[in-house]
């Protein structure tokens, strides 16, 4: 149980929701800011403005998946209040504070580190984005019919890293019959994906082995999808770009050259946001007992 615990949700999507429901049931004290349209009431949780939390009491500060932007604005779909994260509101809260948020940028780092107060990443744990990569790729095979005329299986299929969301998409479909190739730099995820039967290749041939391939499906967070390999890609190629923002494409020469190419960060918020925000709550919930519970314990 969180008996005791005095937590400040502020703002987020859908996901959010599944959030507030188990920390609810586990008898945390919840204030909800940015919720103030949000028509569902939860038992131990209360609506509030920004200015009127009293952060010297908060445990913990629960931010969207997204986090802030680099400005420090929060997003708020429940609300049309403007919600920023400054540090004079978090040098109020105690040291014990917690900062936990899917992921990060540097006016976030910067924020917590001259604050010192602690920052979770969720989505830089690798339980969080195993589990998560289930409504990912889900969501990726809606876009990839959605916006194909041809069937995915004996699609010319290019998977672009092999971290954990790259790792499912390509099993996944590779599982549906499209053949699939998979780009990655690392010696020993090049065995990987010749070990699961699939092409590997260096992403440094990316311009050439791009030459076939009915679908692109990059999931590196970085420029990697430059004007160079678009002007090689088939006319109907399909770009899925999974990276969160910006993504790793040239959406302005692919737009030029005609291809179709689809930003499609927080996929699992669209298509299952109640699973996706079941796995955050799940992970949140036993965090708040280790990182604060137990700290608070030891210092009582």
């Amino acid at each position: 149980m969180l008996t005791g615990l005095h937590i400040a949700i502020i703002g987020g999507d859908a996901r959010q929701l599944e959030v507030i429901r188990k920390l609810t049931d586990l008898d945390a004290k919840l204030s909800l800011i940015g919720f103030d349209q949000l028509d569902h009431g939860f038992t131990g949780a209360s609506k509030e403005q920004l200015d009127e939390v009293d952060f010297s009491n908060v445990d913990s500060i629960i931010l969207p998946v997204a986090g802030t932007n680099n400005e420090g604005e929060v997003d708020t779909i429940f609300s049309n209040e403007k919600v920023v994260l400054t540090e004079e509101l978090l040098s109020n809260t105690p040291e014990h504070c917690v900062i936990y948020s899917g992921i990060s940028n540097h006016y976030l780092d910067n924020l917590a580190e001259k604050i010192k107060r602690r920052l979770v990443k969720l989505f830089e744990r690798d339980d969080v984005a195993i589990y998560n990569s289930i409504p990912t790729v889900e969501g990726t095979i809606m876009m990839v019919i959605q916006h194909t005329e041809f069937t995915i299986h004996n699609s010319n299929v290019a998977v672009l890293g092999m971290g954990r969301v790259g790792l499912s998409v390509a099993r996944t479909f590779a599982a549906l019959g499209a053949n699939v190739k998979v780009g990655a730099r690392k010696s020993e995820h090049i065995a990987r994906i010749f070990e699961m039967g699939m092409k590997p290749f260096h992403l440094s041939h990316l311009e050439s082995e791009i030459q076939d391939v009915d679908v692109c499906i990059n999931t590196i967070p970085h420029h990697i999808v430059t004007a160079s390999v678009i002007s090689r890609m088939l006319p109907h190629t399909l770009i899925i770009d999974l990276a969160s923002k910006p993504g790793g494409t040239d959406f302005r020469y692919a737009e030029k050259r005609g291809i179709k190419a689809l930003l499609a960060p927080g996929l699992p918020g669209i298509v299952a946001p109640k699973t996706a925000g079941q796995i955050v709550a799940n992970v949140l919930s036993k965090l708040l007992r280790e990182d604060i519970l137990e700290r608070k314990g030891n210092k009582e």
